[in-house]
């Protein structure tokens, strides 16, 4: 099979196929049959985890959503923060430091790829550049006014927006900010799925008694509990218990056995993992004072970044949680999909492939006259924000951790 190339994904972009589509399936880590656990979902059905009936082939089958589209987005940008940390690819990330504050360097710096709503994120807004606040800044202004029929600047500073989707909506804008759908959908499902049960206990080597004492809050929130009414918290004028008073509320004592019926994992067949590049959605962006060729160019580095995004994505594994450990069952395929239903053309894309393929389309555009920036776009949290992090620790420090 052949490797896909610069050439076949610029004629791809510029209107010889609607979509890439990469359909990879897995298998549990322990087999065929094997059992995993799905994301759950808080609701009072006869289980936790999206079962639907879907048509797959000719036949209809039971499946379990392994993976939404939001968390396959989330992992994508991770691979491809990887790609970029590693300096294999090379492409804007926008990025808060919080290393400068002693107290809260353990966040490190949290890139455009993390933030839950990327470069239009509360935690940009709130973070200054070269001391001005973002959105205040050149580069922040350009950013609010990006639309997808002027998607220039958000193409400059941070592409990946236009790949994954993004929505303004707590910039000055509001609601009225800008749309910008998602070209890269992704999803993982399990097929004939069967809904399976769990067990639990905790046997205590201590063996404390259930109705041992009454367990109460300490005064003193480093001490967290105490069974000495006189040195409790007080709630309107009574000793406050932990909870219910019980020892197991302070982490002593014996769980009894029990059976989960409603988050006790499924059984599958196989699992399915579908991608889908939308070129259409790419060719609906607009680069306002670029002409056609350079237009085109633009597109094609961000589906370049979406190709980078599946074979990155296949090599950083698809531990996806607590046992649901996938295994591919074969390297990644890209299917280049006509508009005329005809049978699609197959490529192969692998890391390598990818990172070169990128290159090329990066520096296509720079040729073109629409390249990204250069220099890194590094945020610095205002003093605002930080302050607001500092009362929430302080907060989290004192109350008890719920389990």
């Amino acid at each position: 099979m052949a490797e896909l190339t610069i050439e076949a994904l610029t004629d791809a972009v510029s209107g010889g196929a609607v979509a890439l589509r990469s359909i990879m399936r897995l298998q549990p880590a322990d087999g065929p049959g094997g059992k995993v656990f799905p994301p759950t979902y808080a609701v009072t059905a006869e289980n936790r985890y999206a079962v639907e009936e879907r048509q797959v082939g000719d036949r209809v089958v039971t499946t379990v959503l392994l993976d939404s589209v939001a968390s396959q987005a989330n992992r994508a940008e991770l691979a491809l923060l990887d790609g970029w940390e590693e300096g294999e690819l090379r492409f804007p990330v926008p990025y808060v430091d919080f290393t400068g504050d002693p107290a809260l360097n353990d966040l490190g710096r949290i890139t455009v790829l993390e933030a839950p709503h990327r470069l239009a994120d509360a935690i940009f807004r709130d973070s200054l550049l070269d001391d001005t606040l973002f959105r205040l800044s050149d580069v922040g202004r350009a950013i609010t006014e990006a639309r997808p029929g002027n998607a220039t600047d958000l193409f400059r500073y941070a592409p990946t927006a236009l790949l994954f989707g993004q929505w303004d909506s707590t910039g000055p804008k509001g609601g009225l900010g800008s749309k910008f759908q998602r070209a890269y959908v992704s999803e993982i499902v399990g097929l004939d799925a069967q809904v399976g049960r769990k067990v639990g206990s905790r046997i205590d080597p201590l063996q404390i008694e259930r109705n041992a004492a009454v367990v109460y809050e300490h005064a003193d929130p480093e001490q967290r509990w105490t069974l000495d009414p006189g040195e409790a918290a007080q709630d309107k004028g009574k000793p406050k218990p932990v909870g219910d008073g019980r020892p197991a509320e302070i982490n002593h004592g014996n769980i009894a056995p029990s059976i989960d019926s409603q988050a006790g994992g499924v059984t599958i067949s196989e699992a399915r993992q579908t991608t889908v590049l939308s070129l259409a959605a790419l060719r609906r962006l607009r680069f306002a004072g670029h002409g056609r060729e350079a237009q085109a160019a633009a597109r094609t580095a961000v589906a370049a970044l979406g190709v980078a995004a599946v074979a990155y994505g296949y090599e950083a594994d698809h531990d996806l949680r607590s046992r649901c450990l996938l295994v591919p069952e074969h390297p990644p395929v890209l299917e280049i999909l006509g508009r005329d239903g005809a049978e699609p053309a197959t490529v192969s894309v692998g890391r390598e492939s990818a990172r070169r393929i990128l290159a090329e389309a990066s520096a296509q555009a720079t040729r073109k006259g629409i390249g990204w920036a250069e220099d890194q776009i590094a945020l610095k949290p205002a003093p605002k924000l930080l302050e607001l992090l500092r009362r929430s620790r302080d907060v989290s420090a004192r109350e008890p951790v719920e389990e």
